[in-house]
């Protein structure tokens, strides 16, 4: 990552308090990089960028990627950075439970004043998490990764890398078409998920429940398990996407309904859905 946080800060007290941030805003080059990746044809010559620090470095690691970063309630986007070399939106300061992820490299002495307040600002900000650790360990990547996959495997020389990604039969019926593997999964976006390859789950779209993370459709599954004739295929597939393992369907009516507003879905975290613990979030 390079000298610079991306576009306009986001409405937020790290921006606020104890400090105002005031960026000086200039116009930068668009990285090359940003449009090898999805949407990257969209992006305009110039994006806006504010100097967090002046080491005219341009290059470097990231906090994360930016796919499934803050796919769950303990986990969100501060800013963006400017990477040369990464996706547009790859996280440059970002937090996860009580961890502070800091993506730049310069001493204070090499910050600009909105740096200076910016980081201040985190370590004030991060202060209030104190005790709350990460919910979820990161398990694996987001429902965008094997549409990118799909878009480089042609140029991937290692010949276990398609079969290992999307499994033999899908791998060979689209080997020499990685647009129409990227589309298979695109088609279905709402039902992707990967246990030991990625999938497009069928069995959860034969019984007309409309996506695997919507709070409406785990609740759809969990009145099919009470449904004779669809309470088998209902009960596998609520155990495929949750913690649970549940043998009646009242058990799993009494679980949704106690944990309805503390239910999130992470695909990082497993493609389950989880409960976040009462008083997590207060």
């Amino acid at each position: 990552m390079g000298d610079a946080a991306q576009g306009e800060p986001i409405r937020h007290e790290v921006f606020e308090k104890p400090f105002k941030v005031n960026p000086e805003f200039e116009q930068w080059d668009t990285p090359d990089s940003y449009r090898r990746f999805p949407g990257g044809d969209m992006l305009p010559a110039k994006m806006k960028v504010w100097r967090v620090q002046t080491t005219d470095k341009t290059y470097g690691g990231v906090v994360s990627r930016s796919w499934g970063f803050n796919d769950s309630p303990d986990a969100e986007v501060l800013t963006p950075g400017f990477n040369v070399g990464k996706e547009n939106g790859a996280v440059g300061v970002g937090r996860h439970g009580n961890f502070l992820q800091w993506g730049f490299s310069a001493p204070p002495s090499k910050m600009t004043e909105a740096g200076k307040n910016f980081f201040v600002n985190c370590i004030f900000y991060i202060h209030k998490f104190d005790g709350k650790g990460p919910l979820v360990r990161v398990q694996g990547s987001d429902r965008n990764d094997p549409i990118r996959l799909a878009m480089v495997m042609t140029r991937i020389s290692d010949p276990e890398f398609g079969p290992r990604s999307f499994g033999k039969e899908l791998y060979e019926q689209y080997k020499d078409d990685p647009d129409g593997l990227a589309k298979y999964f695109r088609d279905d976006f709402e039902y992707v998920y990967r246990d030991d390859i990625y999938r497009v789950d069928h069995e959860l779209k034969a019984l007309g429940v409309a996506s695997n993370r919507t709070l409406s459709a785990l609740e759809k599954l969990v009145a099919l398990a009470q449904d004779e004739g669809q309470d088998a295929a209902a009960q596998h597939l609520l155990e495929r996407y949750t913690t649970e393992s549940f043998q009646s369907p009242g058990q799993w009516h009494t679980w949704f309904r106690n944990s309805r507003d503390r239910l999130y879905f992470s695909d990082v975290g497993g493609y389950k859905w989880r409960v976040v613990p009462e008083g997590y979030l207060d």
